[in-house]
């Protein structure tokens, strides 16, 4: 998993409470385990019209949406359903952080294994981000957004937050414990034999 430090991007501001992951990536694009290729049906019934033409009031088929690495919504992004196919989706796009009031527990859980980062804001600072077309950057090591001279603190998880910053997912930290998970197994060996 390639670490999150920092990163700098501009931001689409799609703020609307509940934001589920039906909304994210429908059920009909889920026929697939492969992690690359959803981008382009991201919010699908949002970005388009039955004739499959983009609807250009949808804030990711403008400018600077159409661009945007970061996205700003509202509290309890990415309710409902478990599909980790939301943030593949959100990643295959471009997002490679989103910000928000609130997460849904298992949505934060399947962003944090894949690379893309949860972040906290309080509602205030997110509207004062919307109202700027200025690049965001975040620093997930100082757990700041800097946005012209504005700096606003976030917060995360302390575990999502260190596997980000070391780039490991659940294998990868896993095998990091391998000599010590190797030692348990031998010392079980010796000392109960019988299991």
């Amino acid at each position: 998993m390639t670490p999150f430090i920092r990163h700098s991007g501009v931001a689409a501001a799609f703020i609307r409470e509940n934001i589920d992951t039906d909304l994210i990536i429908p059920k009909q694009f889920l026929t697939t385990i492969l992690r690359s290729g959803l981008g382009r049906h991201l919010f699908h019934d949002l970005r388009y019209r039955e004739d499959g033409s983009e609807d250009p009031d949808f804030v990711l088929n403008r400018e600077p949406g159409r661009g945007a690495s970061i996205l700003l919504g509202g509290a309890n992004f990415g309710c409902g359903s478990s599909r980790e196919h939301a943030p593949w989706a959100l990643l295959d796009f471009g997002f490679r952080a989103i910000l928000a009031p609130s997460f849904a527990d298992i949505f934060r859980t399947n962003a944090f294994k894949n690379g893309l980062l949860p972040a906290v804001v309080d509602p205030a600072v997110l509207g004062a981000l919307a109202a700027s077309s200025e690049p965001i950057t975040v620093d997930l090591e100082a757990l700041t957004l800097a946005q012209g001279g504005a700096v606003h603190p976030f917060t995360c998880e302390p575990w999502g937050r260190s596997a980000l910053l070391e780039g490991l997912d659940e294998i990868e930290t896993t095998l990091r414990r391998l000599p010590a998970i190797e030692a348990f197994e031998a010392r079980r060996k010796r000392e109960c034999a019988w299991l």
